[in-house]
Formats: structure tokens, sequence, C-alpha cells
């Protein structure tokens, strides 16, 4: 792409946008709403930057919390014609330093990274004859993630008087104590510890915080709101005394607390730099105005809380709705009937999704979209490139691609997969054989929409730059995600189930502080919607009764007058009754 190019696409952000894109020196902080163009600001920031030669590549890095964002972030700045940033996570940018400077520091290579963490904490429990079960063994690993971000010691951990389970707070510090001798005596760190060793080496070198320093000028931030205080030093030591920072994020979008995640260090980022250039985000290009109502009103008066902005008015845009059954089977089937009829009014199926607060809650839902024919992925498992059965295709395109033959590039590929099982109808949903099939007829999809001038090698080296950077395809199936794997992602029709005390807010959410964390996470499932959303829950799971989630009388529903949600009767379902 040509420099022009650049400067065109700079142009063509809205007011706010082009502010924050075009503020390239000095502390900036992008206070960004959902579905209001964050990536796209910080990509095109990125760009206008070395555009007019304010940035070098090599000298920028933009800080991310997942590989998927991280690679999404590399590949809008190659549409843009940037190559050489460094867009990592926290944890990859702090490993390849300590690999980088271990081996001159210390005159070996680095510490091999823990695998598993779970199975270390067992070994480290049978040496202190405590009898733990796999789940205690993992909460007691989570514990130990939050210690560790939280920049805790064990001491200062044990004097909180913490327990975990049945695993008292003494015996958590001793259990803690054991697992640090045998990954000292393994040479190996966890997770964590990449994080705290890299922040130790740079507070400990002077030498190695220069190096760091001449490499990286300017930093970018995305999902401020979730950095944890480990994360908020390394970053604090990586940039020294400069002041070449932008952070982007939305506090109402802080749904990872539980994991060391501290919303103050964006909303108090003017307060830490008072000349900071401070740029609000609140027109949303997603969302219909009346999901926007229902947003803006779930979260009226919370800290840091933006009032977004629909882009355009909509007269005719459908109202979020809420319907109540009886049962959580009937809630299921309810849902199962409900996207059914969207698919014959002509949705597509990947256009939609159904969002819970926990991953016990898809079983249920799961079953009932296969006994309607409907296929269904769940969000979080196996990532598209891992599936055996996109390896295998990727493998044998790759392989085809050096064989002659005179058919053309489509031929070819529908050829290939053909040979690897993709059959021309689907089997029946609901299992690993209908998986495989939405999976190999993804990949065929890509090929149907490539150049018509590609070919099998150019096809099948893209594939592989698409896994590298977790660029998945979209996959003809309906997604079932729970609410925080859903963050960052959007879709036409969202069915958010589950709005009960008990379900959300979870039973476990105890005090107002975790009370608003839940109510964070209604909204971040909410804002994933663009142009309908429903809302539902059932007044009973198993002999329990239940009551209507607080925050649904927060938004209000229309049968009250004031309200937002429309309420709506039970469809009929072959699984359940009218209720």
């Amino acid at each position: 792409m040509v420099r022009g190019a650049r400067v065109s696409a700079l142009d063509a952000l809205d007011e706010r946008q082009r502010e924050a894109a075009s503020v390239l020196r000095g502390p900036v902080a992008v206070l960004a709403g959902a579905g209001t163009g964050k990536t796209r600001v910080i990509t095109h920031r990125i760009a206008h930057g070395v555009d007019t030669g304010a940035y070098s590549p090599s000298r920028v890095m933009a800080v991310t919390f997942t590989s998927k964002a991280a690679g999404e972030l590399r590949g809008r700045l190659r549409m843009l014609g940037i190559e050489g940033v460094a867009a990592r996570t926290f944890h990859a940018a702090a490993l390849a330093q300590l690999n980088f400077f271990w081996p001159t520091l210390a005159g070996s290579p680095a510490p091999s990274i823990i695998d598993n963490k779970v199975r270390v904490l067992g070994q480290a429990a049978e040496q202190l004859r405590l009898r733990l079960d796999t789940a205690t063994l993992r909460d007691v690993a989570s514990e130990i993630e939050w210690r560790k971000v939280s920049m805790l010691s064990i001491e200062q951990h044990a004097a909180l008087g913490k327990a975990v389970g049945r695993v008292s707070a003494e015996q958590l510090a001793d259990l803690q104590r054991g697992y640090e001798v045998l990954k000292d005596d393994r040479r190996q760190l966890d997770f964590e510890d990449v994080l705290l060793a890299c922040a130790g080496m740079l507070e400990a070198e002077p030498r190695v915080a220069a190096s760091v320093h001449e490499q990286y000028r300017h930093f970018t931030v995305d999902e401020f709101q979730d950095v944890s205080p480990l994360q908020n030093r390394l970053l604090e030591l990586w940039l020294g005394d400069r002041r070449d920072i932008c952070v982007v994020g939305d506090a109402s979008q802080t749904i990872y607390s539980f994991a060391g995640a501290d919303q103050r260090y964006l909303l108090e980022f003017g307060r830490r730099y008072p000349d900071a250039t401070v740029v609000k985000l609140e027109t949303n290009y997603r969302s219909q105005p009346p999901i926007l109502a229902a947003a803006n009103a779930l979260m009226k008066g919370r800290p840091g809380a933006l009032e977004l902005v629909p882009v355009r008015e909509a007269p005719t845009a459908e109202g979020p709705t809420l319907t109540v059954y009886d049962s959580e089977t009937e809630e299921a089937a309810g849902i199962a009937a409900s996207i059914t009829a969207r698919i014959k009014t002509g949705a597509v199926p990947s256009e939609i999704a159904v969002l819970y607060r926990a991953h016990a809650q898809s079983a249920t839902i799961q079953q009932a979209l296969a006994e309607a024919g409907v296929a269904a992925s769940v969000l979080g498992g196996k990532r598209f490139f891992d599936m055996p059965e996109v390896r295998q295709a990727v493998l044998a395109l790759r392989g085809a691609s050096v064989a002659p033959t005179e058919r053309g590039f489509l031929p070819n590929v529908r050829r290939v997969l053909r040979e690897m099982g993709l059959t021309d109808e689907p089997p029946a949903a609901g299992g690993a054989q209908r998986d495989g099939w939405e999976a190999r007829r993804a990949i065929l999809r890509l090929a149907e929409e490539a150049p018509d001038d590609i070919t099998l090698r150019t096809f099948s080296d893209m594939l592989m730059a698409r896994a590298k950077d977790q660029h998945e395809p979209t996959m003809q199936t309906v997604t079932l995600s729970t609410l925080h794997a859903a963050k960052g992602l959007e879709w036409p029709h969202v069915l958010l189930t589950g709005c009960a005390e008990g379900a959300l807010p979870i039973s476990y959410a105890t005090g107002l502080d975790a009370i608003d964390e839940e109510r964070r996470l209604a909204y971040v499932g909410i804002t994933r919607a663009a142009r309908t959303l429903e809302l539902s829950w059932s007044r009973s799971a198993g002999r329990g009764e239940r009551r209507p989630s607080r925050f649904l009388e927060e938004i209000g529903t229309t049968a009250r007058g004031t309200g937002i949600l429309r309420e709506t009767s039970p469809r009929a379902t072959r699984g359940g009754r009218r209720g």
C-alpha cells in the first residue's frame, strides 16, 4: 500500500477518532466505549505516526491481553502497509526479553516454562501429605496467580487469612512454598514468574533497562482497564522516564478483577499524568439505538461509564425483549425455537450467539439446538487451526500445490477437501463429525472468496499466515459462549440467557464490588449485539426457585411503562409448553 493511502485512512476516521489518532506524543488516554472503533484508532494512530516520521515501526510496542488480539493488530497494520511493529501480549514481550538477556546475565539459557501448574502443585501437596482433588488444585493455582499479579509475597498473602476450600491459610502458604521449591529445583518458571522475572531484571540491571528503553520508544496498551498491579509495574519499567504512552480502555468492561485486573489505572490515568490528552469515544457503530439504551441504563452512574450514542437513529429497530420460562429445559427449547425461526427468515447461523455466565449452562442449550437440527460451536474450545481436520487439510492443500494439474484453483481445493471428507450434505448437528464438516466447509468458503488469480500455493501460504495470527475464518454455526469469552466480539443477533439471581449475578458474587463486576459482565453481553437482543430467564433451576436478575429491574420493562425491555411470551416448542 502506498504511503498516501495511510493519510486517507486517517481522514476517514470520525472527529473523535481522528483526535485520538493525531496526538502522537506524550501521555494519551482513549476512553473507548463498546463498538466505538478502538482497534481502528490504535492501528491508524500507529500508521499515522509512521507515515509522518514520528515513529519508526521497530521502536513501537503495542501491548494486548490475548495472542488473538495481537495477531489482529498485526494483520490490520499490514493492511495499512506497516510492518515491524512489536504487537505482543505482556507475557510474550516479557518472555522475549528474558530469553534475550538471561544468557548474558546468568551464563545459561533462561528457565523453561511450566506446562502444567496443577501437576506441580499436586506433587507439592503429596510432599506435604495433603490429599487434594484436581478441582481444589486448580483453585489453588488461581489463588497463586492472583497473589503474584497482585505483587504479594507468600507471607503477605498468608496475612490475608484466605483459605481455598478445605485448605487453610497456613496450609496454603506451605503449599505455595513447596511449589516454589519444586520449580526452583527444576529451573522452571510459571506464567506469572515470567512477568516477575522480567520486572526484576529491569530493576536490577541498568544496562538491560537502557537497552529496552533504546529499543522501544512508543507504547500503546489495549484493554488498559484489565491491567494488574504487576503488569502496570512492568509497563512503568518499560517506559522508564519517557512519556510516550497511549492507553485504550473502557472501565465498564472491567471483567477480570478476579484475575487481578484493576480499573483504577485507567480511571486515574489523568491524575497520574495531569497533562495527558484524554479522548472519549462514545459514537457506537455496532448496535441499534434500543440496545444502546439498555446498556446505558444498566451502567448509569457507574465509575467511568460512557454514554454510548448511536451513529444514526433507527425508528424501526427491534427493541430488546425479555422472556420468562418455567424451567431451564424450557428456556433452552425456547432459545432453539427462536434461533430456528430467525434462520428461516434469512439469518445466517454465524450471525447468532447465545451468551451465558457459566460453562455449565451450555449443555442444555447444545442439546436443544442439536434436537432442532441447528449446528453450534462453543467459543473457547479447540482453536480452528488446531483442529486435526484443519491441520490435515492445510497440509494436503500444500502438498497438492507442488503437484502438476490441469484443474483450476477452486476445483483443486474442492477435490482436496472432498478427499478429506467434505460432502455436499452435512452430518447431523451436535457431533464431532459435524464439527469437522463445518471446518472443511469454512476453508472452502475462504477459497471461494479468494481473488481469481490466486494459486494453490499462495492460498496454502495464506492459511498458514492466518494460523500464525490466529485469524480464524467464520464457521457457519451458532456460537455458544460465556460472557467472559465473548468480550471483544460481536454478532447481529444475541440471546443472553440465565438472567436470574444466582446466575447473573452469579451466586457467589457477594459485596458491592463483586455485584458491580457482574453488572459489567451483563453490559459486555448486551453490547455484543448489533441488531437484535433477546434476554431470558427461568423460574426454576433443578428444585430451586429463582427471582429475576436485579439488572433487569435496573434496565426496566415496558410492562412498567418506563422501561426498555419488551416482555414476550415463551415460544411453543416440542420440548416445552407455552408459559
